[in-house]
């Protein structure tokens, strides 16, 4: 791989769909932007020429057949040896002439992972549904697992070869882009946002996101990620919440007994008393999960250390 003045490979990679009308614009942007990178695009089973445009245009083209953008991006992050990775769609909306930004924001500061901010003023480029759905999924995280980035979704990113050698990479479509940052946030590695432009497709260049379809998906990837990182939260939440349920239930049947010694519900009593085994039994699930996650954010974390931090040193 060619190496640029710093020392550092830099490897593009584009993951593709159907992108046969952008695509040469993009491979192309980033050859200027970025002469002494490889450019690496990845199609997705496109029913399109965009492998032949993308080949044509200068890139070496891959191919992932699982579908999917959280499938691409796995077969991408294990396949590409590099210093520096450089992701970004290929639908041509992204500021390549930013990447040399961010690539230096990345070694400068030596972090792991610097995200492209979308800034625009083109309604049709960042359409209301989307920001909206965004602004919302990306809070939803911070509040979370911490707020350390404005523009969760963003498909346009820098990452160190420490971060991409040690994630996972689980998810199967668009909701990659809440993994990356989940990952990210977990492992508490030095991160940063650079704002970037944003601007429309091409004429005949159609977005593959649904903003309903997809921001479902992204929540299930939330509560999913949830789940696996903070089980804690999660089964203490239902066990807390089905415990006071109980006691809702509970109080009228035990201060009945209290006054006359008889329990004249005894189904609500069973019930009462089942509720509160769940619950109990919610929390202990969540101790003992917790620390098993423990161990494997500790196993992530040794994963991540084994390769050297990004720097032009």
């Amino acid at each position: 791989m060619v190496k640029p003045s710093s020392g550092l490979r830099v490897a593009v990679l584009i993951p593709c769909y159907n992108e046969a009308q952008p695509i040469a614009h993009v491979v192309r942007d980033f050859q200027e932007a970025l002469p002494a990178a490889e450019i690496y695009v990845y199609d997705n089973n496109s029913t399109d020429n965009t492998l032949e445009v993308a080949a044509q245009a200068g890139a070496k083209v891959r191919m992932e057949t699982q579908q999917g953008k959280g499938n691409v991006v796995r077969r991408m992050f294990a396949d590409i040896e590099a210093d520096i990775y450089v992701m970004v769609d290929g639908d041509n909306t992204y500021e390549a002439k930013a990447a040399p930004r961010l690539i230096e924001k990345l070694t400068s500061e030596t972090l792991d992972m610097v995200s492209g901010c979308r800034v625009t003023e083109i309604q049709e480029a960042y359409r209301p549904g989307h920001r909206f759905g965004n602004w919302m999924l990306t809070s939803l995280v911070a509040s979370i697992f911490g707020k350390r980035t404005t523009d969760m979704l963003t498909g346009y990113r820098v990452f160190s070869r420490r971060f991409v050698k040690s994630f996972p990479a689980l998810s199967r479509g668009f909701e990659i882009e809440t993994e990356l940052t989940v990952h990210a946030l977990e492992l508490r590695m030095p991160i940063a946002d650079v704002e970037t432009a944003y601007i429309d497709r091409l004429p005949g260049s159609d977005s593959k996101l649904s903003t309903i379809r997809d921001g479902f998906r992204i929540l299930k990837m939330i509560i999913l990620l949830v789940k696996e990182e903070r089980p804690l939260l999660m089964f203490g939440g239902v066990g807390l919440l089905l415990g006071l349920f109980s006691v809702i239930l509970g109080v009228p049947i035990v201060s009945e007994f209290l006054e006359t010694g008889l329990v004249p519900r005894f189904p609500t009593a069973i019930l009462v008393s089942a509720i509160m085994v769940i619950a109990v039994l919610s929390v202990m699930a969540g101790l003992i999960l917790d620390t098993v996650t423990v161990g494997r954010r500790e196993m992530k974390r040794m994963a991540y250390l084994s390769y050297p931090a990004p720097s032009r040193d």
